[in-house]
């Protein structure tokens, strides 16, 4: 069984700047961590491969400092990593990214049975890009998953989290899965671990390796517009009211309040 684990670089949320000219996010300078919802993703792929022997590799799209996520999985257990970093790339909305990225999937021998990617990245939050590499692909697809196991017939069986509470999806292989970082724990990496990853090589896939069609990634190939991108105003400190002493002078006052505005009568 061959699992892959896309990974994403992002940067800390207390560094994020935007390009005024381009509306995109600018990485360059900025400290980068490995995206949390992609650990969880990565700790299933490990506990998959613990349970039955999978082969783990892992994929990043971004510039050349991205493979320091790919070496972090490696020390993690992971078996291979490969980068996905062209300058023809740069600007790419959900929609080319998934595009990009299924190109890539592609390519992988043997082909992927378990593609997981985490819920959302925290720097975009779109939660678009594992359900748009499923449409490339034409693989099945389930979201939201908390748990995954492979029965020894090779089925697919995942709980999933949703608003009316927990469903367990089954499905044949192959699939692509989104997880929640309700999933397990993320393990840490070991320091033969890491000397192993220090020793892996890091293959870096371009636009022509990938056979990708340059008009159709990159801010040139992306659909999405971001027409305006700014900070929400400061809210305002409101009315502070204790009522533990007296609580029915602090109801009082809420709706003195409420009937000021019009809210109450």
């Amino acid at each position: 069984m061959h699992i892959v684990v896309c990974l994403k670089q992002v940067p800390d949320t207390a560094n994020v700047r935007i390009n005024p000219e381009t509306n995109t996010l600018m990485r360059e300078g900025a400290e980068s961590i490995t995206n949390p919802f992609d650990e969880y993703a990565l700790e299933q792929a490990l506990r998959l491969k613990d349970a039955h022997g999978a082969r783990v590799t892992t994929l990043t799209m971004g510039p050349s400092q991205a493979e320091v996520v790919l070496r972090e999985a490696i020390a993690r257990g992971a078996d291979q990593g490969f980068l996905i970093s062209d300058q023809a790339f740069a600007g790419s909305d959900t929609w080319a990214t998934s595009y990009v990225i299924s190109r890539a999937i592609k390519k992988l021998r043997p082909a992927a049975d378990i593609v997981l990617f985490g819920k959302q990245a925290i720097d975009g939050e779109t939660a678009q890009v594992g359900p748009g590499v499923s449409e490339f692909l034409n693989y099945k697809l389930v979201t939201y998953a908390r748990s995954i196991t492979v029965g020894t017939d090779g089925r697919f069986t995942a709980e999933t989290l949703m608003d009316e509470g927990i469903e367990v999806i089954e499905c044949s292989l192959p699939v692509v899965a989104t997880v929640l970082r309700e999933a397990l724990p993320p393990r840490y990496a070991t320091l033969a671990g890491w000397m192993r990853a220090r020793r892996v090589k890091i293959p870096a896939w371009d636009a022509s390796r990938l056979g990708v069609v340059p008009d159709l990634c990159g801010l040139k190939g992306s659909p999405t517009r971001v027409v305006k991108i700014f900070a929400p105003p400061m809210k305002a400190g409101g009315i502070r009211m204790d009522g533990r002493e007296m609580p029915s002078l602090a109801v009082e006052a809420i709706l003195r309040i409420l009937r000021d505005k019009g809210v109450a009568k």
